[in-house]
């Protein structure tokens, strides 16, 4: 994998996304060089949330159908928790989660976003955290739960809540340069 800033990442998100935990990351990325692209279900303006109220918007970059894991260094799956329970639904994000996990490039997913790596499965056998409500969730899905701001197993990294979003996205950063 190249350095941070020449790295390309892909944030996959719908509406009700936790807005810090896209936003956060996206930001640190584009600060340090990394190319970021917003892929979603439509092109549509998606809104974020502060925890349940509505929050900023952002208009995404490309439909999630049209995205390759060949064409991008790493995969952030921000939380909220409408987000992940709408793209879970969808055949076209986990199917391209599951292609990011079995390349290897890192995938990144925090608070609510861990339900999309169940519907992937990808974490059995994993060390993983989540918001706490998705635990057992994860348990069932054959995780290790541990109670971690950012945990990293592998290529698959997870995180707990807004809070973790600065470690979360150092996990991220340190994943991406790692894969040389």
């Amino acid at each position: 994998m190249p350095p941070i800033g020449e790295a390309k990442v892909l944030i996959m998100a719908t509406n009700r996304f936790e807005e810090s935990e896209l936003f956060g990351p996206r930001e640190r990325l584009l600060d340090r060089g990394a190319e970021v692209t917003l892929a979603s279900l439509s092109l549509d303006e998606i809104m974020g949330t502060v925890h349940d109220e509505p929050g900023k918007r952002i208009t995404p970059d490309i439909f999630i159908s049209e995205a390759t894991a060949a064409d991008y260094d790493a995969l952030l799956l921000p939380g909220g928790v409408g987000n992940p329970d709408q793209l879970r639904m969808h055949e076209d994000a986990v199917d391209l989660i599951r292609e990011f996990a079995n390349t290897g490039k890192p995938v990144a997913a925090i608070c609510h976003g861990p339900w999309l790596l169940v519907e992937a499965d990808v974490l059995r056998g994993k060390r993983a955290t989540s918001w706490k409500s998705i635990r057992t969730d994860l348990r069932n899905a054959g995780a290790d739960v541990v109670d971690e701001e950012a945990v990293t197993d592998g290529n698959i990294i997870t995180s707990r809540k807004p809070d973790d979003v600065p470690a979360f996205t150092n996990a991220l950063i340190k994943a991406i340069e790692a894969m040389a």
